[in-house]
């Protein structure tokens, strides 16, 4: 079992440093156009892929890391470059996470090779869980999955929201009730592959952040897709249910469900993705605050500046902390008794959203312009403390951890 450490190793620096090269020679570049497009930007995908960057060996090696500390220090430098490219780049990993952690080892050979594609020929998948009257209330979700025994088929029928990606992916990862009866513990999670058809894209929506990534609604109208689709597969998907309806009938232990179960393996990523953009929006601010003058001397001669600065920078690295240790956790198999991925979610997402605005402050008016880049950080650090999760829904997963009550 790997020790915690502060210090990263020398093959994580050199990761460390080649991701940010491309952060900072492709992606920064590319963000303000992609930004006012609000579209794919597939060039850029193509230009990480061409790299290595954007492929399914890459997340392995980082995901597979001894320490945990490879996916934190991968979202992190990217989303340093822009949240919304690099969503845009690890968005598919969500998909991949779904399958890595309900599927079998068929299925994660089979599927999530198909999500990447190649050099040549990029793709996109997307995890599709959230819908129009079920957020963050997953026991309230709508969408139906019948299985037909005759034809080892499972039947889809619903829509989803807020899907990264959602209707240009190639492979969708949709998560569907398949018992109403048992709320939350009655989901499964299904593939269904490209071109499927019943399957397409509904609204695009218009974001006031990350607007480079995709984010649509996948609406399911009697969506076949074989029984082999299934993650997890048949067998082990009845064992659970009838664990669940024993429990259930008992008043016994939760059962985790397959959404949750994806979110909590992620968690710990996203609150990386927001130090990244916290930390690109504290950088601005310093080098700003060094060189903008008034009253014949640099503004971060202030205290008011200064003080300021010192905050986002403590902030920042404590953050950081969190979703190191969280990560490390979930790496080396320490449960999260206190909650800690959840933990290191909602501080490191707060984190972002106040030091963003800080920096647009710092910045004055220039702050407020779209010549400068903390106005379009702020934006897509909105995002953080939303997706994936609410605040809302984190501090109530560490409340009821904490004390073993049902708050609500």
């Amino acid at each position: 079992m790997a020790e915690f450490t502060l210090e990263l190793n020398d093959d994580q620096k050199q990761v460390r440093d080649w991701l940010h090269g491309f952060a900072a020679d492709v992606i920064r570049p590319a963000a303000s156009e992609w930004d006012e497009r609000e579209e794919t930007p597939w060039p850029v995908i193509q230009e990480a892929a061409k790299v290595g960057i954007y492929s399914l060996d890459f997340y392995a090696q980082q995901f597979f890391d001894p320490t945990g500390l490879g996916i934190p220090m991968a979202m992190e430098e990217l989303f340093w470059g822009d949240a919304g490219i690099a969503l845009s780049i690890v968005g598919t990993g969500l998909a991949a996470v779904g399958v890595l952690a309900n599927g079998t080892e068929e299925q994660i050979g089979t599927w999530i090779p198909q999500m990447y594609g190649d050099a040549d020929d990029v793709k996109v998948a997307a995890f599709c869980s959230s819908e129009p009257d079920a957020g963050s209330d997953v026991a309230s979700m709508r969408t139906r999955a019948v299985y037909d025994q005759a034809k080892d088929e499972w039947v889809l029928n619903g829509t989803k929201t807020w899907a990264t990606n959602g209707g240009i992916a190639n492979v969708h990862v949709v998560v569907a009730v398949v018992d109403p009866e048992l709320g939350s513990k009655g989901h499964a999670s299904f593939i269904v592959p490209p071109n499927t058809p019943g399957l397409s894209q509904g609204q695009k929506f218009k974001k006031h952040g990350i607007r480079a990534s995709h984010t649509a609604e996948v609406v399911l109208e009697d969506v076949r897709v074989p029984g082999h689709c299934l993650l997890g597969g048949k067998d082990k998907l009845d064992q659970r249910l009838a664990r669940a309806r024993e429990r259930a009938a008992t008043g016994g232990e939760r059962v985790k469900n397959a959404a949750m179960a994806t979110f909590e393996a992620s968690r710990p990523a996203v609150g990386a993705m927001a130090v990244g953009t916290a930390r690109a929006a504290y950088e601005v601010a310093l080098d700003y605050a060094k060189t903008r003058t008034q009253f014949g001397r640099p503004i971060i001669d202030n205290q008011g500046i200064a003080f300021q600065l010192a905050d986002m920078r403590t902030r920042i690295d404590a953050a950081r902390l969190l979703v190191w240790r969280a990560s490390w956790m979930a790496t080396t198999g320490k449960p999260f008794e206190s909650a800690e991925g959840s933990m290191s979610k909602l501080y490191a997402s707060e984190t972002a959203k106040k030091v963003t605005a800080q920096a647009v402050q710092i910045l004055g008016g220039n702050g407020f312009t779209r010549e400068y880049p903390v106005e379009r950080m702020h934006r897509d650090a909105a995002i953080y403390t939303i997706f994936e999760g609410t605040s809302e829904i984190q501090r109530l997963v560490i409340a009821r951890t904490l004390s073993g009550m049902p708050i609500r």
